[in-house]
């Protein structure tokens, strides 16, 4: 007798469809695990509540009387580059959890677990965004309460937000891959204020960059944070300084900020899922 079986290249059968609900249950297990901890510890929330929403109220009051932005308001200009930060330094939260997570031996113990290895790591990610995603709220809730608002069409205003999540969710990956690197949690916070800080005051998320010395211009006009800020404001209509020193990502910020979060997320996922494969081997 011959037995005829289904080619199942391209198809969905049954089994693969198991797998993937299989997958979506763990990695449902796994956010709402992270998640948990913040019920049980809220100051892991400071960092995403009451650190952005002091920096909305300290430079809108008092840096914002001796800041003059040309064509608007310091209080609208300053919205997107306290936003490009605080999503900057999103990256602290996942690899300080996954770098702790492996020095204590809990991912050891998940993996004695009958589940999909990559379900820690999506979970994580899920929990991570859902955090970063409170902060965008209370930074655009905090903006409209000093006097930001927005003055474009409802299709940019979802393009803004579509790539402040965009950025926000390259910032995970990346600190996902930086705790997966380090041998202990407490390195993360060095490397994250070095890389952060420098990135973020060598542009014009504060500060118009004409403002500047010239040497400064130029490396705050290659600056990715500047392109991203840039973007944010084109798209929400707030003030865009003039251009110094011409390249082309600020002098086309949208295309460049999408092509810079999606480089950065094809160049960090990759090598974060290397390293968890290397980490989480035998």
């Amino acid at each position: 007798m011959t037995v005829t079986t289904a080619p199942t290249t391209g198809v969905f059968t049954p089994a693969h469809t198991n797998r993937l609900r299989a997958w979506w249950s763990e990695t449902s297990v796994f956010a709402l695990r992270n998640i948990e901890h913040i019920r049980q510890i809220p100051e892991k929330l400071l960092d995403v509540t009451m650190q952005p929403l002091m920096f909305v109220l300290l430079f809108s009051y008092v840096f914002g009387g001796a800041i003059h932005v040309a064509g608007g308001s310091y209080r609208e200009y300053i919205i997107g580059g306290i936003l490009v930060q605080s999503l900057g330094f999103g990256m602290v939260g996942p690899a300080t959890t996954i770098a702790t997570d492996l020095t204590e031996g809990v991912i050891d113990r998940f993996r004695s677990l009958p589940t999909v290895r990559s379900a820690y790591l999506s979970g994580h990610y899920l929990s991570e965004m859902a955090g970063l995603g409170l902060s965008i709220v209370i930074l655009l809730g905090a903006g409209l309460i000093v006097g930001w608002r927005t003055h474009t069409a409802v299709t940019h205003v979802g393009a803004a937000l579509l790539l402040l999540l965009l950025f926000a969710s390259a910032m995970v990956w990346l600190g996902t891959w930086i705790g997966l690197m380090v041998r202990s949690p407490d390195a993360v916070m060095g490397i994250a204020f070095t890389a952060v800080f420098p990135l973020t005051f060598l542009s014009n998320a504060f500060v118009p960059i004409v403002s500047l010395p010239s040497a400064l211009q130029w490396v705050a006009s290659w600056n990715p944070i500047s392109v991203v800020v840039s973007a944010i404001r084109e798209l929400f209509g707030n003030p865009v300084t003039p251009i110094t020193k011409h390249t082309w990502p600020l002098d086309h910020p949208v295309a460049a900020a999408y092509g810079a979060c999606l480089l950065i997320l094809a160049l960090v996922v990759p090598a974060a899922l290397r390293r968890y494969r290397a980490r989480t081997t035998d």
